[in-house]
């Protein structure tokens, strides 16, 4: 797809808007956020997403629209695994319900913004080295394999701070203090930072170390910067309402890393084809946009009812608790023994 400046400048300036009203409406004022709250702007996005796309089916071509929205439904779907460490991070710093939704829209635009750093990088290095396509192959392949590996292990996660987290902590003058919104606050003559920003930090980085496969997954499907871009842009900034809206359900997508494996090795696998396409005179099939739209869909299908459905096993199959402790075989409470002499 041919975009010109104007049409980037367009964009670039149509997200801001955007985001600047997301900000004014729902996010300027600290407060508890709803699920009423959450599932609107939640929808809201999604449309927006949805006519984003929709415009490229019009103005564009069928290819480009089908290349946004497979994109976007992958950077979505590996977005649902992040909202797991941003609970574990917002615990780890104790933030506070009411301060929760600052903290993820500015830690998502810190992510975008690196992000189009990425995106940049891996769109020249595309462009330059058609090898490039077997490293992003394989890495995604070896990535599927990671993740069924954790997910059979059932290990219990954890989060610790990153370096440059750590480095801020240790070497910027901080308190321990919350002090509503600010980010520094001047303390005996001393400016300080406070957990808000360091917590900030921790979203905006965390989230750049999962673009590390993201990325190379969307490329996967697209090598078309313009959509790389805009698909992880309007999947990161629907994050902070989908965070407070599945935050509950999180625990109940059991199966959600076989599912995003899947996902991964199938786009692995599309990416080395295409490679052996473009550096060889191999006749290899390749897979079209529609088939790996139909693919991610599914999975995501299968992935989300067969969760639902563990997960519903699992709750009736709980052994009872301390309420039959203390009964007799007919389940009437025992007598106390008399120990009086």
């Amino acid at each position: 797809m041919d975009v010109s400046m104007t049409m980037w400048v367009l964009t670039v300036v149509g997200l801001c808007v955007l985001i600047a009203a997301d900000f004014f409406i729902g996010g300027r004022k600290p407060h508890e956020v709803s699920m009423k709250e959450a599932g609107t702007w939640s929808i809201v996005w999604i449309a927006l997403a949805a006519l984003f796309g929709t415009g490229l089916l019009i103005w564009g071509d069928g290819q480009a629209s089908g290349e946004f929205f497979a994109g976007y439904i992958t950077e979505k779907s590996l977005s649902v695994d992040n909202l797991f460490v941003f609970v574990l991070i917002m615990a780890k710093f104790s933030v506070p319900t009411i301060y929760q939704q600052r903290v993820l829209m500015i830690g998502v635009l810190i992510a975008l913004v690196l992000r189009a750093v990425f995106i940049a990088v891996g769109a020249a290095a595309i462009s330059t080295f058609a090898w490039v396509f077997y490293l992003f192959g394989a890495f995604l392949i070896w990535t599927a394999w990671k993740l069924i590996q954790e997910a059979r292990a059932e290990e219990e996660e954890d989060w610790e701070p990153g370096r440059l987290v750590r480095a801020v902590q240790r070497r910027v003058p901080s308190t321990g203090t919350w002090h509503g919104t600010k980010v520094t606050i001047r303390e005996n003559g001393k400016r300080l930072v406070t957990p808000m920003l360091i917590v900030m930090l921790a979203i905006g980085i965390t989230d750049v170390l999962f673009a590390v496969d993201s990325i190379p997954a969307i490329f996967g499907l697209t090598q078309d910067p313009y959509i790389v871009f805009t698909a992880n842009a309007f999947a990161l900034m629907g994050l902070r309402q989908l965070y407070f809206l599945i935050v509950g359900l999180l625990k109940k997508l059991v199966h959600l890393a076989y599912g995003l494996s899947v996902i991964l090795g199938f786009i692995g696998v599309k990416l080395v084809l295409h490679g052996i396409h473009e550096t060889t005179s191999l006749h290899v099939p390749e897979i079209s946009t529609p088939v790996s739209l139909g693919v991610i869909c599914g999975v995501l299908v299968i992935t989300t009812i067969t969760s639902l459905i563990a997960s519903k096993k699992a709750s009736k199959n709980v052994s009872p608790t301390a309420e039959n402790v203390g009964s007799d075989d007919q389940g009437k409470p025992a007598e106390k023994a008399d120990t009086q002499s």
